[in-house]
């Protein structure tokens, strides 16, 4: 109950006040190699794709296959995906971000891949069959039937583990 003379509070529970709460112990992250980072991507199903697209920044979820060192993808032809990250120019390509990541929020641990690269459209009928050979099934209903591929020039990875 409130004083409207003083304006002091008499009786009432304290108000939580701001600021960063609790301590909790924590270890920096862990920067993880390549090679363990292909690992954790191998491991999982779905990913962000991010690229600038003719309407800008664009991230977007899809579900992928780590197949013969890169990230490969669906998705339907003369899609705005398909259109996106097409250059228009023979052997020109697209650079691209494609992030996978894990985490535990009860445990405020985890781990997230980043790898940097070019997009490549598999427009050949051999590096169509081994592809294919992936058994890479879209989530996403409708025509998927163009693969992409991201081809890393970059792998970086961190983990963050509870001390």
């Amino acid at each position: 109950m409130s004083d409207s003379a003083t304006g002091q509070d008499h009786g009432s529970p304290a108000q939580p006040q701001p600021g960063p709460g609790p301590a909790v112990s924590r270890t920096a992250p862990e920067v993880l190699d390549e090679a363990e980072c292909l690992q954790l991507v191998a491991s999982g199903s779905l990913g962000r794709l991010a690229y600038n697209g003719r309407f800008g920044l664009t991230v977007m979820p899809v579900n992928y296959k780590l197949h013969e060192g890169s990230v490969l993808f669906r998705t339907a032809h003369h899609s705005p995906t398909d259109e996106d990250l097409r250059t228009g120019m023979p052997g020109a390509e697209y650079q691209v971000a494609f992030e996978v990541d894990h985490i535990n929020p009860a445990s405020r641990a985890g781990w997230s891949v980043l790898i940097q690269g070019h997009v490549h459209h598999v427009d050949s009928e051999s590096e169509r069959a081994s592809v294919l050979a992936a058994d890479l099934e879209s989530w996403a209903g409708g025509e998927r039937e163009h693969f992409l591929r991201v081809i890393p020039t970059r792998v970086t990875g961190r983990r963050l583990r509870p001390a």
